[in-house]
């Protein structure tokens, strides 16, 4: 078994069996990081009493106790999700210093599960980005090939699984920053249903779009990590209360009878013919397994762009008011409130959260709301009605994630409009709440691509007897970059 690429399944086997020790894990992860996170940038932080943790495991394993699940299984977390004591600056230079008081609930889940936390990812600042550029500590790198970029905003977290440096990852999602960076690294990114995982705990972003959503290699993996980390909150008010997924009912790879729409406005210009005959080429994988396959509209996804980049700055604009200096992070001292607020922001914040934040306290003005704002939730609930509909005939969505593979460092970051329609395919799933979870397809150029799968609310099962029936005969999830 390669560690590097072993799926969690796989490792707690090798767990249970005492094939392995939670120590010589977690050192095999750390000695792969130092010997290429200089190149990779995936990390910010490694944690230093992650062997600590294994240790404890190991002592608990030979004593005969009672394991959580996920014991012993080591994973990475994005720099904007909180983990006691740790450093959590969200990719900003504002909160650079800023310690965690409490667990993130979904930190605090897995953690009860007996998973280990390895280090701090890389993102895009306050998660606003589609490369990893903008986090205000330099970018992070693809593995498989460390000129372009892994995705964003949870690029770091991508790029840690792709290499190799952890069993999983989280990131957050709130217009695809976790199934892009997935289908840019040759990972399974799982978007689950709003509410279905506690946002406590998550640098809030934009309220209504943002989740907690985990990378891992196997749609198998995915469903433990949402069985482990969903359910009600009392800490989250959004956070729904539902039966946890059953995982041994994923074993069936039947997917004969299952009706899959495929939407005729994601595979139109835009779309890069090498990744749409990719894409296609699974899709027709699936039909060869017996799903029934349909031509679906969705006839506002042209909308779904626009309306994305009014809704979330204007929640920017709103809850990065908070970063004013005063209560945590950066605070530049003066005798002058108004100055410490101006001073404190206007240092402490990168080019793209000033961009977001100008743009969102423009379209909520006097004035300006009714034309952008209430329009946008408008057109939004017109996005929802679309897939609505198609929920009536098919049971669930196929689409490709991003219109192209990883594209190089620097190659879109001077233009933010091309770097926004990076989001086109993803963006929609968020504006609707819908469950959608990217799986790796295969490769264009020794680049990866990904095909998406988005289902009716709350049912991710769907989302993971596609993704294993897809996965069980397709083996792009195992592949190692760093292959010697």
């Amino acid at each position: 078994m390669n560690l590097a690429t072993a799926t969690i399944y796989e490792l707690k086997d090798a767990l249970e069996k005492q094939e392995i020790t939670a120590v010589e894990l977690v050192q095999f992860y750390l000695d792969r990081i130092k010997k290429h996170d200089g190149e990779v940038h995936a990390f910010l932080e490694v944690f230093d009493d992650a062997i600590h943790h294994a240790k404890a495991i190991d002592h608990a394993r030979s004593k005969g106790e009672e394991l959580g699940p996920l014991a012993g299984i080591p994973i990475a977390v994005k720099d904007n999700i909180l983990v006691q004591d740790k450093i959590a600056s969200a990719g900003s230079k504002i909160l650079e210093n800023h310690r965690a008081a409490y667990d993130a609930t979904g930190i605090a889940r897995l953690r009860e599960a007996g998973a280990i936390f390895i280090g701090r990812t890389n993102c895009d600042e306050f998660a606003m980005g589609s490369s990893t550029e903008n986090s205000a500590y330099g970018p992070s790198k693809n593995p498989w090939d460390t000129e372009r970029v892994p995705g964003g905003s949870s690029g770091g977290s991508g790029a840690a699984l792709a290499a190799g440096f952890c069993a999983a990852a989280l990131g957050t999602e709130t217009g695809g920053s976790v199934r892009q960076p997935a289908s840019l690294c040759s990972l399974v990114g799982l978007k689950a249903t709003y509410g279905r995982i506690s946002r406590s705990g998550v640098v809030a972003m934009t309220s209504s779009l943002d989740h907690l959503s985990p990378f891992a290699r196997t749609a198998e993996d995915a469903a433990l990590l949402l069985e482990v980390m969903g359910g009600d909150d009392p800490l989250d008010a959004t956070s729904v209360a539902n039966e946890s997924i059953i995982v041994p009912e994923l074993l069936s790879k039947n997917i004969k009878g299952l009706k899959i729409g495929i939407p005729k406005e994601y595979f139109e210009k835009g779309l890069d013919k090498d990744v749409e005959k990719t894409v296609r080429e699974a899709i027709k994988f699936l039909e060869g397994k017996g799903a029934e396959v349909h031509e679906v509209s969705l006839p506002h996804t042209e909308y779904a762009l626009a309306v994305y980049y009014i809704i979330m700055p204007c929640e920017v604009s709103s809850n990065l008011a908070r970063f004013d200096g005063i209560r945590y992070g950066l605070s530049v001292e003066s005798t002058d409130l108004d100055t410490i607020y101006k001073q404190s922001r206007g240092q402490g914040f990168g080019e793209e959260p000033k961009r977001r934040i100008m743009i969102g306290t423009y379209a909520l003005s006097s004035g300006y709301y009714d034309a952008y704002y209430k329009k946008a939730l408008q057109v939004r609930t017109l996005i929802r009605r679309d897939f609505d509909e198609v929920f009536k005939e098919v049971d669930c969505v196929v689409a490709p994630v991003s219109p192209t593979t990883a594209w190089k460092i620097g190659e879109k970051a001077k233009d933010p409009l091309t770097m926004y329609l990076s989001d086109v395919y993803t963006i929609s799933a968020n504006l609707t709440a819908l469950p959608a979870m990217a799986v790796p397809c295969g490769f264009v150029d020794g680049l990866p691509v990904g095909f998406q799968v988005i289902g009716k609310p709350f049912d991710e099962l769907t989302l993971f007897k596609v993704g294993k029936a897809y996965q069980d005969e397709h083996d792009w999830h195992v592949r190692d970059p760093f292959a010697e």
